[in-house]
């Protein structure tokens, strides 16, 4: 890649079914296509690193999932991952995304997972960045939320919500990080900012509650693995609390040539390794997809 004439990222809007899908994109429009799906607290922004490091030889898009960074819904969207795939699927097809290989971090495995299921011609590869299919790789950090799927009351509820404060937030990105002064506070400050906008933090708490239908969910993925052996990449932030390396190494249950790659680092793995992050990427697709 030629760093002096780095890739320009532009962001655009496209109306689908009543959302307003805000969105990043570089790359020539006839490459090859990665579809970046961010997680939670996130957005596409979590992504600035890593767009221009593919853009040279791949389009590249990221957009940001309902209830997330730009995107505008309608005020009766109901907040489900189903509905999050839903979007994402009328997305795909509204720009015309016959093929595309998937990045898939945290919210962005069930959500892009369900494209897969949706679409399984289109997928051409999957990089799973702590993204998670398997029960084994949920890590004790979930347990408030496990809690809240077994009984759903307005305590266990409010217990998640007094959790996401912005110090809670920036705990999320600094834990297990093994380079600290490499994450810039500009991340943290702005999921922050957008989960405090008013009615969001509810609609943060209904998919923490709706995250236990992906857990039923993990067998269909598994099986989707077994029958389309999709090419994919596991590359994994070691110290993630969230997403543990036993849900990356269960991959290859499933997938027998999946490639499985440990970072020292901890659930937000781009701040810190957005490079051998990019440099992985552009071997497994080299090697998978030769152009």
């Amino acid at each position: 890649m030629d760093h002096v004439n780095i890739p320009l990222t532009r962001t655009d809007r496209v109306l689908v079914n009543g959302t307003n899908v805000f969105y990043r994109e570089a790359g020539p429009a006839n490459a090859p296509v990665i579809l970046l799906l961010h997680g939670f607290p996130t957005s596409s922004f979590q992504f600035r690193e890593l767009i221009p490091r593919l853009a040279d030889r791949y389009r590249v898009i990221a957009p940001d999932l309902p209830g997330f960074g730009f995107t505008e819904v309608a005020p009766d969207y109901v907040y489900s991952f189903d509905a999050l795939a839903n979007t994402l699927v009328s997305f795909t097809d509204t720009l015309g995304l016959e093929k595309y290989a998937m990045y898939i971090f945290d919210y962005g495995a069930p959500t892009g997972l369900r494209l897969a299921l949706a679409h399984p011609e289109r997928v051409t590869a999957s990089i799973s960045q702590n993204g998670n299919a398997y029960e084994e790789g949920l890590g004790d950090a979930w347990s408030p939320i496990q809690r809240y799927w077994r009984e759903p009351t307005s305590k266990n509820r409010e217990a998640i919500r007094a959790a996401l404060t912005n110090n809670g937030v920036r705990n999320e990105y600094f834990t297990g990080m093994s380079e600290e002064s490499a994450i810039a506070p500009e991340g943290y400050t702005l999921d922050t900012a957008l989960m405090n906008r008013p009615g969001n933090m509810d609609i943060q708490l209904d998919l923490f509650l709706d995250y236990a239908n992906n857990v039923k969910m993990y067998p269909e993925f598994q099986r989707y693995f077994r029958e389309y052996q999709p090419p994919l990449l596991a590359i994994w932030g070691a110290k993630d609390p969230y997403f543990v390396p036993a849900g990356a190494k269960a991959f290859v249950r499933d997938i027998e040539h999946a490639q499985i790659e440990m970072l020292d680092t901890g659930h937000f793995a781009l701040e810190t390794h957005a490079e051998p992050i990019a440099q992985s990427i552009r071997t497994f697709l080299a090697e998978r997809l030769p152009q």
